[in-house]
Protein backbone atom coordinates (compact mmCIF):
# COMPACT_ATOMS: atom_id res chain seq x y z
CA UNK A 1 0.00 0.00 0.00
CA UNK A 2 1.52 3.51 -0.73
CA UNK A 3 2.21 5.57 1.76
CA UNK A 4 0.85 8.90 0.33
CA UNK A 5 -2.20 9.73 -1.64
CA UNK A 6 -2.32 8.87 -5.06
CA UNK A 7 -1.78 12.34 -6.43
CA UNK A 8 1.04 13.04 -4.11
CA UNK A 9 2.46 9.01 -5.34
CA UNK A 10 2.50 10.75 -9.05
CA UNK A 11 4.27 13.84 -8.23
CA UNK A 12 6.61 12.50 -6.39
CA UNK A 13 7.01 9.74 -9.03
CA UNK A 14 7.24 12.60 -11.36
CA UNK A 15 10.75 14.03 -9.98
CA UNK A 16 12.55 10.38 -9.45
CA UNK A 17 12.33 10.71 -13.17
CA UNK A 18 14.88 13.53 -12.86
CA UNK A 19 18.82 12.78 -13.19
CA UNK A 20 19.95 11.75 -9.63
CA UNK A 21 16.92 11.98 -8.09
CA UNK A 22 16.07 9.22 -5.35
CA UNK A 23 13.00 8.75 -3.56
CA UNK A 24 13.57 10.62 -0.50
CA UNK A 25 15.01 14.18 -2.57
CA UNK A 26 11.91 13.27 -4.60
CA UNK A 27 9.49 13.32 -1.81
CA UNK A 28 11.09 16.26 0.00
CA UNK A 29 10.77 18.31 -3.37
CA UNK A 30 7.19 17.10 -3.78
CA UNK A 31 5.66 18.48 -0.68
CA UNK A 32 7.99 21.87 -0.72
CA UNK A 33 5.41 22.51 -4.08
CA UNK A 34 2.75 21.58 -1.79
CA UNK A 35 3.61 24.45 0.23
CA UNK A 36 3.82 26.84 -2.06
CA UNK A 37 0.58 28.96 -2.44
CA UNK A 38 -1.30 28.65 -5.81
CA UNK A 39 0.23 31.80 -7.34
CA UNK A 40 4.51 30.40 -6.62
CA UNK A 41 2.49 26.81 -8.24
CA UNK A 42 1.26 28.16 -11.08
CA UNK A 43 4.37 30.48 -11.80
CA UNK A 44 6.72 27.12 -11.72
CA UNK A 45 4.14 25.46 -13.87
CA UNK A 46 4.41 28.32 -16.55
CA UNK A 47 8.18 28.46 -16.57
CA UNK A 48 8.31 24.30 -17.73
CA UNK A 49 5.51 24.69 -20.06
CA UNK A 50 6.97 27.95 -21.32
CA UNK A 51 10.63 26.57 -21.59
CA UNK A 52 9.33 23.42 -23.57
CA UNK A 53 7.45 25.84 -25.69
CA UNK A 54 9.93 27.96 -26.64
CA UNK A 55 13.26 26.76 -26.06
CA UNK A 56 14.61 26.11 -29.62
CA UNK A 57 18.10 24.97 -31.55
CA UNK A 58 19.96 27.90 -32.75
CA UNK A 59 20.20 27.28 -36.48
CA UNK A 60 24.08 28.41 -36.72
CA UNK A 61 25.76 26.71 -34.20
CA UNK A 62 22.57 24.50 -32.35
CA UNK A 63 23.07 25.77 -28.91
CA UNK A 64 19.80 25.67 -27.25
CA UNK A 65 18.11 29.61 -27.56
CA UNK A 66 14.75 31.24 -27.70
CA UNK A 67 15.91 33.31 -30.37
CA UNK A 68 17.19 32.50 -33.77
CA UNK A 69 20.42 32.78 -34.39
CA UNK A 70 20.95 32.64 -30.50
CA UNK A 71 22.77 35.87 -28.69
CA UNK A 72 25.84 34.36 -28.92
CA UNK A 73 25.67 33.38 -33.03
CA UNK A 74 24.03 37.24 -33.22
CA UNK A 75 26.66 39.53 -31.38
CA UNK A 76 28.86 41.15 -34.27
CA UNK A 77 31.93 41.64 -31.84
CA UNK A 78 32.01 37.60 -31.69
CA UNK A 79 34.68 36.39 -33.85
CA UNK A 80 33.15 34.15 -36.37
CA UNK A 81 36.33 32.83 -37.88
CA UNK A 82 37.04 30.55 -34.95
CA UNK A 83 34.12 27.82 -33.57
CA UNK A 84 34.86 26.00 -30.36
CA UNK A 85 32.89 22.57 -31.06
CA UNK A 86 31.51 21.08 -27.55
CA UNK A 87 29.77 18.36 -27.05
CA UNK A 88 26.55 19.70 -24.74
CA UNK A 89 25.08 23.08 -24.25
CA UNK A 90 25.92 23.24 -21.22
CA UNK A 91 29.54 22.93 -21.96
CA UNK A 92 28.74 26.33 -24.03
CA UNK A 93 27.94 27.66 -20.39
CA UNK A 94 30.69 26.58 -19.08
CA UNK A 95 33.18 28.17 -21.65
CA UNK A 96 31.38 31.24 -21.60
CA UNK A 97 31.54 31.31 -17.51
CA UNK A 98 35.78 32.04 -18.00
CA UNK A 99 34.86 35.30 -20.16
CA UNK A 100 38.08 34.11 -22.32
CA UNK A 101 36.28 33.21 -25.51
CA UNK A 102 35.53 35.47 -28.18
CA UNK A 103 34.81 32.89 -30.65
CA UNK A 104 31.67 31.11 -31.75
CA UNK A 105 30.23 27.73 -30.95
CA UNK A 106 29.05 24.34 -32.16
CA UNK A 107 26.99 22.04 -30.36
CA UNK A 108 27.74 18.08 -31.51
CA UNK A 109 24.51 16.50 -29.22
CA UNK A 110 26.52 14.05 -28.48
CA UNK A 111 29.89 11.88 -29.23
CA UNK A 112 30.59 9.75 -31.02
CA UNK A 113 30.79 5.92 -29.48
CA UNK A 114 30.09 3.15 -31.31
CA UNK A 115 29.82 0.72 -27.53
CA UNK A 116 26.55 3.07 -27.67
CA UNK A 117 25.44 2.63 -31.20
CA UNK A 118 26.28 6.98 -31.77
CA UNK A 119 27.89 7.15 -34.79
CA UNK A 120 29.17 10.22 -36.79
CA UNK A 121 25.72 10.83 -38.53
CA UNK A 122 23.76 10.70 -35.34
CA UNK A 123 25.22 14.06 -34.07
CA UNK A 124 26.12 17.55 -35.65
CA UNK A 125 29.16 16.55 -37.32
CA UNK A 126 27.70 17.67 -41.03
CA UNK A 127 26.43 20.56 -39.86
CA UNK A 128 29.94 21.64 -38.39
CA UNK A 129 31.03 20.79 -42.12
CA UNK A 130 28.64 22.72 -43.93
CA UNK A 131 29.32 25.87 -41.79
CA UNK A 132 33.01 25.48 -42.76
CA UNK A 133 32.45 25.65 -46.85
CA UNK A 134 32.62 29.54 -46.68
CA UNK A 135 36.17 29.83 -46.86
CA UNK A 136 36.36 32.74 -43.68
CA UNK A 137 37.01 30.15 -40.74
CA UNK A 138 40.55 30.06 -39.26
CA UNK A 139 40.58 27.83 -36.80
CA UNK A 140 38.60 24.94 -35.20
CA UNK A 141 38.81 24.21 -31.77
CA UNK A 142 37.71 21.30 -30.26
CA UNK A 143 36.81 21.26 -26.42
CA UNK A 144 34.67 17.48 -26.52
CA UNK A 145 35.18 15.76 -22.40
CA UNK A 146 37.93 14.14 -22.33
CA UNK A 147 36.66 10.71 -21.94
CA UNK A 148 37.27 7.97 -24.62
CA UNK A 149 34.07 9.04 -26.50
CA UNK A 150 35.37 12.51 -26.41
CA UNK A 151 38.44 11.89 -27.64
CA UNK A 152 37.32 9.62 -30.28
CA UNK A 153 35.14 12.34 -31.58
CA UNK A 154 37.57 14.69 -31.79
CA UNK A 155 40.04 12.39 -33.33
CA UNK A 156 37.27 12.07 -35.99
CA UNK A 157 36.34 15.41 -36.30
CA UNK A 158 40.60 16.66 -36.93
CA UNK A 159 40.82 13.63 -39.42
CA UNK A 160 38.19 15.44 -41.31
CA UNK A 161 38.37 19.01 -40.63
CA UNK A 162 42.33 19.07 -41.61
CA UNK A 163 42.73 17.98 -45.16
CA UNK A 164 39.85 21.49 -45.83
CA UNK A 165 43.23 23.37 -44.45
CA UNK A 166 41.63 24.32 -41.44
CA UNK A 167 43.71 24.78 -38.12
CA UNK A 168 42.80 22.20 -35.36
CA UNK A 169 43.17 22.79 -31.89
CA UNK A 170 42.44 20.82 -29.06
CA UNK A 171 41.77 21.88 -25.66
CA UNK A 172 44.90 21.24 -22.97
CA UNK A 173 43.90 18.64 -20.59
CA UNK A 174 45.58 18.33 -17.48
CA UNK A 175 45.92 18.61 -13.53
CA UNK A 176 43.16 20.44 -12.16
CA UNK A 177 44.07 23.77 -9.63
CA UNK A 178 44.16 22.69 -6.39
CA UNK A 179 45.02 19.09 -7.56
CA UNK A 180 47.78 16.82 -6.13
CA UNK A 181 49.80 14.65 -8.13
CA UNK A 182 49.98 11.79 -6.03
CA UNK A 183 46.13 11.09 -6.51
CA UNK A 184 45.97 12.06 -10.28
CA UNK A 185 45.60 9.32 -12.57
CA UNK A 186 47.94 8.10 -15.12
CA UNK A 187 46.21 9.90 -18.44
CA UNK A 188 45.31 12.88 -16.79
CA UNK A 189 49.12 13.00 -15.88
CA UNK A 190 49.93 12.03 -19.63
CA UNK A 191 47.42 14.82 -21.46
CA UNK A 192 49.06 17.54 -18.49
CA UNK A 193 52.49 16.42 -19.77
CA UNK A 194 51.39 16.81 -23.61
CA UNK A 195 49.84 19.91 -22.64
CA UNK A 196 52.69 22.08 -21.10
CA UNK A 197 53.85 25.00 -22.46
CA UNK A 198 57.12 27.06 -21.66
CA UNK A 199 57.01 29.82 -19.06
Amino acid sequence: MSEYAPSIEKLIESFEKLPSIGHKTAARLAFHILDWNEEETNQFVSSIIDAKKNIKYCSQCYNITDLDPCPICANEKRDKSIICVVEDVRDVAAMERTHEFKGVYHVLHGSISPMNGVGPDDIKIKELLARLMDNSIKEIIIATNPRVEGEATAMYLSKIIKPLGIPVTRIAHGIPVGGDLEYTDEITLTKALEGRREM
